[in-house]
């Protein structure tokens, strides 16, 4: 197939001959395929495009000046009073907001958007584009005040919600005082907390010694440090200065009974007594979406508990391009996005150390797993240069650092391991997944696979290793997906569809929920699941469009009166909340969803396509493929065959490995000896620029239609 070819049999831009749109959107509108197709020619890293804005609806950045005085004068200032119908406040130009359920009264310079007015204030907006407009994420109620009806609200809303005060809070411009009910952002997502990973043998570089010594005499004046450096009789470590600030005291005041505590060579502390055994480290996956904190218990290499959260960075997008984006328009989004980091960090270092009934001061250790721009955010390095041609990092190691730089309150000596990345695209988590999974040790082929926004894919032959990075959107979070949602309770996470059910039985459609309440959305294995079985069951072809009614009516009785629409586009009804519910108020898959995951598994087969070739490997060569990550631990295998995710298989070759960056985390805290072998990854492992790839493109549209 040509480049620009539409697999479905029609005009590369996705309209049929008459200029109508299949997927039922305005035919004057460019299509998400055309703008899509439009973006790859130029660079295919832009294959994340969702969709157009009207111009006059599209949200602006907000003025560097106007955010600058905002922080200067402080986030959180008392509400005046309201002088007057435009709600002007004395003459400064600026407007009161105050946020439902957190009772947060705020004045932003007229103009700014709810969005970005919450985003300042740390009010969390769900959000996955980051306040541009397009996920159609950030609900929010107007409860006293008004604002303009966009065709993005429309689209988003029944009449009734619109009537009662529902907005896109990025849409709103405040041009009067709001009073703005925020519906709760859910911080508990489901992740993975566990793993593939391969056993170590215990030797963390944190090291104690007991030691009772002798008190000094005039015959034995040895300064305080040689006599615990000679008690030491199987290490020579050097001597942090603030050892030799403390050491008089603590000695005399433990009666030379005294714990010496050493991280590799440097001997960081001595404690008062016998305490061996209580030494600890925390290992960080800093998940673009969610974070997963584990804390080991280093005397015995086990976990004493294990947290996770949404990323606090969430209200400057749902990936890194908009967070990149964001410290682009703004000086001081890169401050305020490493502080939403570190407040994760320190969140949940603080939820394990309460749940274990462990002090913050006997962490020692902490290991930092997080692709390159999260590493980035966090240690406060430049994320700019990642986010355009030809996407360099800083740097692709780093040395330990002080806990600190990551704004954690742990023991004063203790330090943080980085791994280091492979690319700007393929960063530390993923060598943590390679390290934990060992693929620089299995002599078969393998193929890795962290689904996500941004796809890492690593393929080895059992000699050679090659990764890329696939964009493939934010789909698989719930972004772009009419009812799409992010893994949390009321998402649908599993469907079976029963094309033998009799019509209109509940039956036909088997729904798995997370938290086993009722539908409230889509979540992205639920997508999957979605997707794969209409396909199963023949409702979509092999192009991914749904057969007409008359051929659902024929050929799948039991489920044709699912097929529904939505204005002009066509849908399938998953969930409807009351018999008489309209359409608009149901758990549905729509047509442009289809599209939107055809587009995302595009960009993840094309770019396994181009490695198999890099190592002259057919998909059958593969003796085993690991679905990674959060997302990856909860797919379907079976689905992601059927729409062609992952290569045709056999299904016992596709294996869950769960939180793998956690796992590679974890092994380095328990076993210093694993660093190394972190390191020597990054001379092993060639990277591939897709973008880079002539036949990008042509792979890329062939891979749109699900297989045979």
């Amino acid at each position: 197939m040509t480049a620009g070819a539409d697999p479905t049999g029609g005009d590369p831009t996705g309209a049929d001959s008459t200029g109508a749109d299949p997927t039922g959107g305005d035919p004057t509108e460019p299509t998400t395929e055309s703008l899509l197709l439009a973006a790859l020619a130029e660079d295919p890293l832009a294959a994340t495009v969702l969709g157009p804005l009207d111009p006059e609806e599209a949200p602006e950045p907000p003025d560097p000046e106007d955010l600058d005085v905002f922080l200067r004068e402080g986030l959180m200032p008392e509400r005046a009073d309201v002088q007057g119908e435009a709600g002007l406040l004395d003459g400064t130009g600026r407007v009161a907001l105050r946020f439902a359920p957190s009772g947060r009264d705020v004045r932003v310079p007229a103009g700014v958007s709810v969005f970005d007015a919450a985003s300042w204030n740390g009010i969390a907006i769900d959000s996955t584009c980051g306040g541009h407009g397009t996920c159609r994420k950030c609900k929010v109620r107007l409860t006293s005040g008004s604002a303009p009806i966009t065709s993005h609200d429309v689209r988003t809303f029944s009449q009734g919600e619109l009537d009662d005060g529902w907005r896109l809070a990025c849409l709103v411009r405040t041009a009067v005082d709001l009073d703005v009910d925020v519906p709760p952002l859910v911080t508990r997502p489901k992740a993975s907390t566990v793993g593939v990973g391969r056993q170590v043998i215990l030797r963390p570089a944190v090291q104690k010694r007991f030691l009772e010594l002798e008190e000094p005499t005039l015959s034995d004046q040895r300064t305080d440090i040689v006599r615990i450096l000679d008690a030491i009789t199987d290490l020579e470590p050097r001597v942090d200065l603030a050892v030799i600030r403390s050491a008089a005291r603590v000695l005399r005041a433990a009666d030379f009974k005294v714990t010496a505590v050493i991280i590799d060579d440097l001997l960081v502390d001595i404690e008062p007594g016998d305490t061996t055994d209580r030494r600890f480290a925390i290992a960080y996956d800093l998940g673009t979406t969610t974070v997963v904190a584990t804390l080991l218990d280093l005397s015995t290499g086990t976990p004493a508990a294990v947290a996770s959260m949404l990323n606090g960075q969430q209200p400057f997008g749902g990936d890194v391009i908009t967070r990149i984006s964001a410290t682009m328009m703004d000086d001081s989004a890169a401050g305020r996005l490493r502080e939403l980091a570190h407040a994760t960090l320190n969140s949940l270092a603080q939820e394990v150390l309460a749940e274990a009934g462990v002090a913050p001061t006997e962490v020692y250790e902490v290991g930092l797993a997080g692709n390159a721009t999260m590493t980035a955010l966090a240690l406060g390095i430049d994320p700019e240069p990642l986010g355009v041609a030809p996407f360099v990092m800083s740097a692709a190691s780093f040395p330990p650092v002080p806990v600190a730089e990551l704004g954690l309150t742990l023991h004063p000596g203790a330090r943080a391991v980085i791994f280091p990345a492979l690319g700007a695209y393929v960063g530390g988590d993923i060598v943590a997944g390679m390290l934990a999974s060992g693929m620089d040790r299995d002599k078969r082929a393998r193929l890795f696979v962290d689904v996500g926004t941004n796809c890492e894919i690593v393929l080895s032959d059992g000699e050679r290793i090659v990764s890329t990075a696939a964009p493939a959107g934010p789909a698989f979070e719930g972004g772009a997906i009419r009812c799409g949602m992010r893994a949390a309770d009321g998402a649908i996470e599993v469907i079976t569809l029963d094309p033998a059910a009799p019509a209109g039985a509940p039956e036909g459609v088997q729904l798995g929920v997370i938290g086993d309440v009722e539908p409230r959305g889509l979540c992205g294995s639920g997508l999957v699941d979605a997707v794969a079985e209409l396909a199963r069951v023949g409702l979509l072809d092999s192009s991914g469009r749904f057969i007409t009614d008359e051929q659902a009516a024929e050929q799948l009785p039991g489920l044709a009166d699912r097929l529904s629409a939505v204005g002009q586009e066509r849908v399938f009804v998953l969930y409807r909340p009351t018999p008489d519910a309209p359409t608009e108020q149901c758990v549905y898959l729509s047509q442009r969803d289809v599209r939107e995951l055809q587009f995302a598994k595009a960009a993840i087969s094309t770019g396994w396509s181009l490695l198999l070739g890099e190592l002259d490997l057919e998909p059958r060569d593969i003796q085993q493929v690991l679905l990674a990550g959060s997302f990856g631990s909860y797919l379907s295998p079976a689905s992601a065959i059927r729409i062609g995710l992952v290569p045709k298989l056999p299904v016992l070759r596709i294996v869950s490995a769960g939180n793998v960056a956690g796992e590679g985390a974890k092994m380095v805290l328990l076993s210093a000896r694993e660093r190394a072998g972190a390191e020597a990854l990054l001379q092993e492992v060639k990277y591939v620029e897709l973008s880079d790839r002539p036949d990008f493109n042509d792979r890329f549209v062939d891979q749109l239609a699900f297989p045979g």
